[in-house]
C-alpha cells in the first residue's frame, strides 16, 4: 500500500479539517467507515491507556489491540494489561522481537546504556520491527493511537489523521487535542483506572530499565531513557518528529 492508494494529500487535508469539528468518538466512527481496513489500535498500556482502549473497542468490538512486549515491562503493566483485557473484552495481539531479551543482552549488551545510538537500536529491534512485522502479517490498513499534543514537545503538531511515513498506513489520533483534564474526566465518567504506577509518580511508563517516576524539577521527557530519547520510533515521521 502506498500513501497514494491509502489517502491522497488533498483528502488528508480535507479529512483533518473535518475531524477537527468532531468529538473523539465521532472521529473513531468516521475513520472506521472512511479509512482502509484492517483497523487496529496500538497501546503501550501506559498511564492513560484505558481511554483509547475503551473509546475504540466500544465502537469496534473485537478490534485487534496490538501491544509490544519487550520483555522488560513492569509487573504492574502486565497485570494492568490482563485486567483491562478481561474487563473490556479486548482482542489482544502481542508483538515481540525474534530474539529473547536474554539473547539480545548476550549479543548486544544493554543497549539502553549505550547512548542515543544504542537506545535507538534497542527501540528499533524491540518495538518498531515487531510492530511493523505484525502490521504486515495482519494486512493492517489503518491504526488508531492515543497520541496527544500535550504529551511532549515532539507531539505538539500531532494531527487527527496522517499517513505513517514508514509503513504508509493511515494513522488516526482521535484524542490528539485532549488535555490531561479531558483524559481524567473520561476515565472518571466510565470508571476506568489509570495504570497502577501512576499513584507512585510515574507519568510515562515503558521498560523497567529506562523509566523513572517524575521528580521535582524534571520534565516528563526526562522520565524515559534519561531524557536522551523521548520517542521510541513508532511515532516518528521522516522529519524526526512525532
Amino acid at each position: 500500500m502506498s500513501d497514494d492508494t491509502a489517502i491522497g494529500s488533498l483528502q488528508l487535508t480535507q479529512a483533518e479539517a473535518h475531524l477537527a469539528t468532531l468529538t473523539a468518538g465521532e472521529r473513531v466512527d468516521w475513520a472506521l467507515v472512511n479509512t482502509p481496513g484492517l483497523h487496529v489500535v496500538t497501546s503501550s498500556f501506559g498511564v492513560q491507556a484505558a481511554v483509547m482502549l475503551h473509546l475504540v473497542n466500544e465502537r469496534a468490538p473485537g478490534i485487534p489491540v496490538l501491544v509490544v512486549d519487550t520483555g522488560y515491562l513492569f509487573p504492574e503493566t502486565y497485570q494492568f494489561m490482563d485486567a483491562l483485557t478481561s474487563r473490556l473484552g479486548l482482542n489482544l495481539v502481542v508483538c515481540r522481537a525474534e530474539l529473547s531479551p536474554a539473547w539480545q543482552e548476550a549479543r548486544f549488551g544493554k543497549q539502553w546504556e549505550q547512548g542515543t545510538d544504542g537506545i535507538k537500536a534497542y527501540n528499533q529491534r524491540n518495538k518498531v520491527e515487531p510492530l511493523n512485522a505484525k502490521f504486515a502479517d495482519l494486512g493492517v490498513g489503518t491504526w488508531f493511537t492515543g497520541l496527544r499534543r500535550e504529551q511532549s514537545n515532539t507531539r505538539t503538531n500531532t494531527p487527527f489523521i496522517d499517513v505513517d511515513r514508514h509503513t504508509f498506513r493511515v494513522k488516526v489520533q482521535p484524542i490528539a487535542d485532549w488535555t490531561k483534564q479531558d483524559v481524567h474526566k473520561y476515565l472518571e465518567a466510565h470508571r476506568l483506572p489509570y495504570h497502577p504506577l501512576f499513584e507512585q509518580g510515574y507519568v510515562s511508563i515503558g521498560d523497567t530499565h529506562s523509566t523513572r517516576p517524575l521528580e521535582l524539577g524534571m520534565t516528563e521527557e526526562e522520565t524515559r531513557f534519561g531524557g536522551l530519547v523521548r520517542e521510541c520510533g513508532l511515532h516518528v515521521n521522516a522529519e524526526g518528529n512525532a
